[in-house]
């Protein structure tokens, strides 16, 4: 058995804590692990390490490997040169996981995206053992989950409770998002379940499933070639269609079964949701952070570094970012998606990226910026370092804050203490590392032309290819 991840998207509902290329999966949330780490440790409980697969966009690759290492000394994680949603994604790692099986067609594949929270475990491992029987059996298995309330930012699937199939029923039809009256019947009935985009099944039926009702993709991923390297040809995948499995296939295919999960589930699909999961106070508040209250009620007040001083508020959402505030309405959350779409329409970084910004050698925020200076504060984790490379059209000045940093410039290795700096000048060849086994810390100050597209030379990156 295979458990593939889908470790993509944007996660556009939880701005500004969620950002393009720090999206909702790769945040902590206040849980001490990240959903995509939490994901990982939940898949642990049934499927041997070297049979978890996750699959990314390329611009998250290595911030996934870098959070997957703290779960697995070896994560497997494919990469999509380009986001095409989630039928692509999923045909190309099943096509993967055909080709390095020992078991080829038979090998059965539970199918998981990375921003779900599930806390019991035992439960949802239940759930995939039912569901991997039908799956041997030739269906393909979807997980429902049972609606408590009439949800309309969700899709529901319809099964025919006359047409039991051991622990699970026959799909009649999948329903796209309905409206609030809607969503009441549904939720009132005992034949819908809410749509949690998790499913299981056997590769050759998917594959035959596949060339049935998406043969563009279908014979586009018979194109991969997996028997000498992971790697999704770029060349390949950009002709694939941008389309979900669910309108790719799920709700064509006539071999669809739903088995309940019996875990709890939530898709913290918003900010209401990251309020209702979390522990309240008396005044049904969720507090996190340097929050100051004075008589708000059913609130989340979340900081990540600035004070929140809150009066007499009801039923409202503040998020604090380093470069972004977030005030609405509890009952207005799924609006956020708007103004993300309106940042990123406008091309306001803020939809994009934080101040903060992590790397695989740790992490850099911006301090300040300003007409030809930019200054930011550099991470560096143990036993890393940063690329070599030189500027065109700019010069650095370090100044280390914490720890002993090794500094390459030009064809000297030099060591640096706290307190102690550096000049880089243009077209220098410079290099940051930290040999240490504990973290550094530098002050940069950047000066000169800083938006000119040609400055930067790349002599090696951080895994050593030129």
């Amino acid at each position: 058995m295979y458990s593939l991840i889908l470790a993509g998207g944007s996660g556009s509902r939880l701005w500004p804590l969620s950002r393009e290329l720090y999206p909702k999966q790769l945040l902590d949330l206040n849980m001490g692990k990240s959903l995509l780490q939490s994901t990982y440790a939940r898949l642990e409980c049934f499927t041997p390490s070297e049979n978890i697969i996750s699959i990314t966009n390329d611009k998250h690759q290595s911030l996934v490997k870098n959070q997957l290492q703290s779960e697995t000394k070896k994560p497997i994680v494919l990469t999509e040169p380009e986001a095409k949603n989630t039928a692509p994604a999923i045909a190309a790692a099943a096509k993967y996981i055909q080709n390095i099986s020992k078991e080829k067609d038979d090998s059965i594949v539970l199918v998981v995206p990375s921003d779900h929270l599930i806390k019991d475990f035992g439960a949802f491992k239940t759930s995939v053992m039912r569901g991997k029987k039908l799956a041997q059996d030739g269906y393909i298995v979807t997980f429902g989950i049972k609606p408590t309330y009439p949800e309309t930012g969700y899709g529901y699937i319809n099964i025919d409770t006359n047409n039991k199939i051991y622990d699970g029923f026959k799909v009649n039809k999948f329903v796209e998002k309905p409206n609030f009256e809607t969503a009441e019947k549904y939720v009132s009935s005992d034949n819908f379940y809410w749509n949690g985009g998790i499913f299981m099944f056997k590769t050759s039926v998917f594959l035959e499933e596949l060339n049935k009702y998406a043969p563009d993709i279908f014979n586009l991923v018979q194109e991969f070639d997996f028997t000498k390297h992971s790697n999704i040809s770029s060349e390949i995948f950009e002709k694939m269609p941008s389309i979900s499995i669910d309108y790719a296939l799920m709700e064509k295919s006539d071999k669809i079964a739903l088995i309940k999960l019996e875990s709890d589930w939530n898709d913290l699909g918003s900010w209401k949701s990251i309020y209702d999961i979390n522990e309240k106070d008396k005044n049904g508040n969720v507090v996190i952070g340097n929050v100051i209250n004075e008589g708000a009620k059913n609130s989340l007040l979340y900081s990540t570094s600035k004070l929140i001083a809150a009066v007499g508020l009801e039923d409202t959402i503040i998020v604090e970012t380093e470069d972004a505030i977030l005030a609405c309405n509890k009952n207005e959350a799924q609006k956020v998606k708007n103004i993300y779409d309106k940042l990123k329409q406008e091309q306001n970084d803020t939809y994009k990226i934080h101040q903060t910004v992590y790397r695989p050698w740790g992490y850099y925020t911006v301090i300040s910026a300003g007409d030809g200076f930019l200054t930011k504060k550099i991470h560096v984790y143990p036993g890393q370092k940063l690329s070599i490379q030189s500027h065109n059209h700019r010069a650095e000045h370090w100044v280390v804050a914490y720890g002993k940093a090794t500094v390459l410039h030009n064809d000297n290795m030099l060591e640096l203490n706290v307190g102690e700096c550096i000049d880089i000048g243009v077209k220098e060849k410079h290099s940051l590392q930290n040999l240490s086994q504990d973290y550094v810390e530098i002050i940069e100050l950047q000066h000169g032309d800083l938006l000119s597209e040609d400055d930067i030379i790349r002599y090696e990156d951080m895994y050593g290819r030129v």
